[in-house]
């Protein structure tokens, strides 16, 4: 098959490509193919977790290859994209049912729409290279997993949409959702946040460790698990997802019943974002 019989949409070969949907407004055309790009980003990112899941390493492999299979990915998941019954179609019905009149905004709603859930996933993408480095530092000091740190900071940021913040509006750098208490010292933020009172959740007034930077961050939740004797079991598990998230639910670092759940599927997330971003 030859590469040059199809040409690619921008889409499929650039995520912030996106951003335009958001312009499109009840135009049938313009949703159309809207959708057809929706499915050929995904099928492009499909294509590519097969490759890595069976691809072996060898003595062949090179730049000039890998960034022709690449390219190759692109240009199958434009073709296999907009055909009759497929996912295009499913994600035509759903933006065209979900548009406003004006056509300017999506309605809110409990559950993520196709466009919502891949902007939450380039978020999480961006969120784990932005920290990547300062994660890596401090796990080289302490041991800790950097996916580890990384997933637990990003659940408890939002990813960074619902980070911490100085009253003034500043970021406070504390990606963890430490609080101020016992013999800290340093500077504080003070916000609203949701704790779990007996299972229900309750909005309370709380102050929060602030920092300088988000490395500091990273090393003093480090410091805080690994020297504290509550979170000895958790140091334990540094070879188990599950068993560092149900350690930390176990030792009451969130009030959350669920918490160990959501924080092994951020840090296998995580784990999933790394292994792509190579």
């Amino acid at each position: 098959m030859s590469v040059n019989a199809f040409q690619p949409t921008g889409l499929a070969a650039d995520p912030t490509a996106l951003n335009a949907l958001k312009g499109a407004g009840n135009d049938k055309a313009a949703l159309k193919e809207a959708a057809k790009q929706f499915e050929a980003l995904f099928m492009r990112e499909l294509l590519k977790s097969m490759r890595e899941a069976t691809a072996k390493s060898g003595l062949f492999e090179s730049e000039g290859e890998n960034l022709g299979t690449d390219l190759l990915d692109q240009q199958f998941s434009v073709q296999l994209s907009g055909l009759p019954g497929g996912l295009s179609e499913a994600i035509q019905r759903q933006l065209g049912g979900k548009l406003s009149d004006g056509g300017a905004a999506l309605p809110s709603s409990s559950t993520p729409t196709t466009f919502e859930r891949i902007q939450g996933s380039q978020r999480q993408a961006g969120f784990v290279e932005k920290h990547a480095a300062a994660a890596q530092a401090v796990s080289r000091e302490t041991g800790i997993p950097a996916a580890f740190m990384l997933g637990q900071a990003g659940h408890e940021s939002g990813w960074g949409r619902g980070e911490i913040r100085n009253s003034d509006g500043t970021p406070a750098h504390n990606l963890f959702g430490i609080k101020a208490t016992g013999g800290w010292s340093g500077k504080v933020a003070e916000i609203t946040t949701t704790e779990y009172v007996d299972g229900e959740p309750r909005k309370v007034t709380a102050k929060f460790r602030a920092y300088d930077s988000y490395e500091e961050s990273f090393r003093d939740y480090a410091r805080l698990i690994g020297n504290s004797p509550r979170y000895e079991g958790v140091m334990d598990q540094l070879h188990s997802v599950q068993g560092f998230a149900k350690g930390l639910q176990n030792a009451g670092y969130a009030t959350d019943p669920a918490y160990a759940s959501k924080l092994s599927r951020a840090i296998n997330t995580t784990l999933s974002l790394q292994r792509a971003q190579g």
